[in-house]
C-alpha cells in the first residue's frame, strides 16, 4: 500500500490550488519534509505556512501513507483551514469542542480508515489517551503520514504566546518514530526557536528561516496624546470603511474603546477572553465574513486569523515584546496590498510592562531575559532611524532603510538630550535626598519646571536647588526625557504610587558619560499611502481593484457580489471561495473559457469544476 508512486508536488499545488509556483522556500520544505525529513519552518504571517504542510500532506496521502495531524490551538483556525481545504477538493476535518458525540464519531471513523487527508486537532485533545490509541492505531499499519505543529512558539516559556499543553508534545518523536514532525512559527527569535527544538525533540530536524520582512505593512509608532483621538484620526483620514484591528492591554479598554468608536460611527466589536464563548465566536465570525469591520481586543484575538484584508493593526497598549508586536501587526495586509501597523506608547506603557516583569512570580533568569525582551522592543519605539531595519535585525536579518516607516517617510527631529537627563536625574535624587521618599512623575515634572503648585510648597520642593533648572522645555519635551530614561533602565519606578528611583546605571549619566540623543515628539500626520520602493500606490482603499478600468470594476464588483452569496450558502468567510486578488485577475483578463479560466492565479481543479461555469456567466454579464 506504501509503494504507490507520488505525485511531483508541483503539480499538486497547480492542480488543488490553482498556484503556478512554490514561493521563497516554499519548494524546498515540501521537498524535506515529503522525503520524510523533519523541519522547524519559520515564516511570517502571510508568507505561505499552511502550504508547506497541505502540499506534503496531499502527496504523502496519495502515496498511500495515510492521514496528517495537524496541532492547532484554536478552534476557529481549525475551521477556516478545514473549510478552505473542502473548498479545493482536499478531504479534511477536525475535532474540537464544537462538535456532538455522533459527529466525533463519524470523524474517528474518517481517521482510523485513512481516508482523511488531514486533521486538525488541540493538543490537549490529541495527548488524552482515546486519542492517542487510535495515532497508535494509524502508526502500526503505517498510516500516521505526518505531524504538523502550528503555532510552535507557543511551546516555549521565552515566547509571547507560552501554552503549557504545548510541553507534552515532545513524546510525538519516540512515540511515532519514524513519521516526519514539524513546527511552524511565525515568530521566534534564537533563544525562542533553541526552546521549540528541545521542547519538541528537532534536535534533527533541519531549520527554514524565511525572511520576516513584510514590505506592504507601514510600521508607524507615535507618542500618546489622547490615544483615542489619535485613533480616530488614523481611521478616519486614512482606513475609512476597511477592516482592522485594536489592540487593547485590559479587558475593561477593550469594552471602552468598542462603544466609543461606535458611537463615533465606526463598526466595531469587542472581543476578550472574559466575554461568553457564543458573543466571542460571533464577533470572530462577523469580522472574518464582513467587510469594513474594526475588531478592537486583547491578544485573545488574533492567532491563526487568515483573514487576508486586514488593512491596519493598532496598538493603544504596548506589546509585551517584540515577537509579541510582530505576530500582532503580522495580521495586517496578509494580501500583499499595502496595510499599517500604527501604535501609540507612552511613559505609563513603560512603567507598567517593566512592574508586571518585575512583579511576577517567575525565577529572576526569567526576568532577566523578558526585561531585554522588553528594552529591545522599547528601542524600536524610540529609533530614530528605520523601524524595519531594527525590526528584521531583532530576528538576525540584515537590511536597509525600507522607504515605507513612519522614520523613513518623515525623518523624525532630534536633539542633544544629555544635559536635560543630568538635570532630570538630578532633581529626583535632591527631591529623594531631601525628603528620604520618592515621588511620581506629575510632582518631579513640576519641580523640574518650576512650578509653584500645593505640592511643591508642601514638601518645600522650591527650596531644591533643582527647582525650575528644567523652565526652557515644555511637559511633552520632559516627558519624553523621563520614558527614554525609564527605558533604558536609568530610572525605575516603585510601590503603588510609581515613584520614581535612581539605579545604579545613572550615575554614568550623571557624570555625562552616557549620550542621551531623543526624537523632538510630533504627531505624525495623515500620509498618503507609500510603497517599498517610496512610490505612492494606487491601491488605497479599494485594494487590488484600484488598478482596473472602470468596466473591469464593474465585473470586479458582480463577482464579488457572486462570492458573497456562495460564502453565505457555505458558511464561509469569503476569501475562502476565492481572495481578491483572484477575483481581480478574472475581471481584468476576463477569460471566456474554463482553459483559460484555469490559467488564474488560484483556480484549482475543484473550484474549476464547482465554479467555472458559473464564474463565466458572471463575467458574460
Amino acid at each position: 500500500m506504501n509503494d504507490i508512486r507520488p505525485p511531483p508536488p508541483l503539480a499538486v499545488l497547480q492542480e488543488v490550488f490553482g498556484y503556478d509556483a512554490f514561493r521563497g522556500l516554499q519548494g524546498e520544505i515540501v521537498e524535506h519534509v515529503i522525503g520524510g525529513g523533519d523541519a522547524l519552518v519559520l515564516m511570517p504571517t502571510g508568507g505561505g505556512k499552511s502550504l508547506t504542510y497541505q502540499v506534503p500532506a496531499i502527496v504523502r496521502h496519495r502515496a498511500g501513507r495515510g492521514v496528517t495531524l495537524v496541532v492547532s490551538p484554536l478552534i476557529a483556525l481549525m475551521q477556516d483551514q478545514v473549510g478552505a481545504l473542502e473548498e479545493v477538493g482536499v478531504h479534511a476535518a477536525f475535532l474540537n469542542s464544537t462538535l456532538d458525540g455522533d459527529e466525533a464519531r463519524g470523524i474517528e471513523r474518517e481517521l482510523l480508515s485513512g481516508r482523511l487527508v488531514l486533521l486538525y486537532a488541540a493538543p490537549e485533545r490529541i495527548l488524552t489517551p482515546r486519542f492517542l490509541a487510535m495515532l497508535d492505531s494509524l502508526h502500526e499499519r503505517g498510516l500516521l503520514s505526518l505531524v504538523a505543529i502550528d503555532e510552535a512558539h507557543c511551546v516555549s516559556q521565552w515566547g509571547h504566546d507560552f501554552r503549557e499543553e504545548y510541553l507534552a508534545l515532545g513524546q510525538l518523536a519516540e512515540r511515532y518514530a519514524g513519521v516526519p514532525r514539524m513546527a511552524l512559527t511565525a515568530t521566534a527569535d534564537e533563544i525562542t526557536r533553541a526552546d521549540i527544538v528541545q521542547r519538541l525533540v528537532l534536535e534533527r530536524a533541519r531549520t527554514f528561516v524565511a525572511s520576516f520582512d513584510r514590505p506592504n505593512i507601514r510600521y508607524t509608532i507615535v507618542e500618546k496624546d489622547e490615544p483615542k483621538r489619535q485613533l480616530l484620526r488614523l481611521l478616519r483620514d486614512e482606513h475609512e470603511g476597511e477592516a482592522g484591528i485594536v489592540y487593547c492591554g485590559t479587558r475593561k479598554k477593550v469594552e471602552e474603546t468598542a462603544a466609543w468608536l461606535e458611537g463615533e460611527g465606526i463598526a466595531a466589536l469587542p472581543y476578550h477572553a472574559g466575554l461568553d464563548t457564543a458573543v466571542r465566536e460571533k464577533h470572530q465570525n462577523r469580522f472574518l465574513r464582513e467587510e469594513g469591520l474594526v475588531m478592537v481586543a486583547t491578544i485573545a484575538f488574533g492567532m491563526g486569523i487568515d483573514k487576508p484584508d486586514v488593512r491596519f493593526v493598532a496598538h493603544l497598549d504596548l506589546p509585551k515584546n517584540i515577537e509579541a508586536y510582530y505576530q500582532e501587526t503580522g495580521r495586517a495586509g496578509r494580501d500583499g496590498e499595502p496595510a499599517e501597523a500604527w501604535m501609540a506608547y507612552g511613559l505609563q506603557d513603560v512603567v507598567n510592562q517593566r512592574r508586571m516583569i518585575d512583579d511576577g512570580t517567575a525565577g529572576e533568569e526569567f526576568k532577566r531575559v523578558q526585561r531585554g525582551k522588553l528594552e529591545a522592543l522599547l528601542a524600536l519605539c524610540e529609533a530614530h532611524d528605520c523601524r524595519r531595519v531594527r525590526l528584521l535585525g531583532y530576528f538576525g536579518e540584515a537590511s536597509q532603510p525600507c522607504g515605507n516607516c513612519d522614520n523613513c517617510l518623515v525623518p523624525p527631529d532630534t536633539w542633544e538630550a544629555t544635559e536635560a537627563a543630568r538635570k532630570l536625574l538630578s532633581c529626583i535624587y535632591r527631591m529623594q535626598q531631601a525628603s528620604g521618599i520618592g515621588y511620581g512623575a506629575g510632582h518631579l515634572l513640576d519641580v523640574l519646571r518650576g512650578k509653584h503648585t500645593d505640592k511643591v510648597a508642601q514638601h518645600h520642593h522650591d527650596r531644591l536647588s533643582t527647582f525650575g533648572i528644567g523652565a526652557e522645555h515644555d511637559e511633552a519635551r520632559w516627558r519624553g526625557v523621563l520614558r527614554q530614561l525609564v527605558a533604558l533602565g536609568h530610572v525605575v519606578t516603585e510601590g503603588e504610587y510609581n515613584t520614581l528611583a535612581l539605579t545604579d546605571g545613572a550615575r554614568a549619566v550623571l557624570k555625562g558619560g552616557v549620550p542621551i540623543v531623543l526624537r523632538v515628539p510630533r504627531e505624525a500626520p495623515a500620509r498618503a499611502r507609500v510603497r517599498r520602493d517610496g512610490k505612492v500606490s494606487k491601491a488605497g482603499r479599494a485594494g487590488v481593484a484600484a488598478t482596473l478600468d472602470a468596466d473591469a470594476q464593474a465585473r470586479f464588483a458582480a463577482l464579488k457580489a457572486w462570492r458573497a452569496e456562495i460564502a453565505r450558502a457555505h458558511n464561509l468567510p469569503a476569501y475562502v471561495v476565492f481572495h481578491d486578488a483572484t477575483l481581480a485577475a478574472m475581471a481584468q483578463q476576463q477569460p471566456a473559457t474554463l482553459d483559460a479560466l484555469a490559467t488564474i492565479s488560484g483556480v484549482g481543479a475543484k473550484k474549476l469544476e464547482a465554479y467555472g461555469r458559473e464564474i463565466l456567466r458572471v463575467l458574460a454579464d
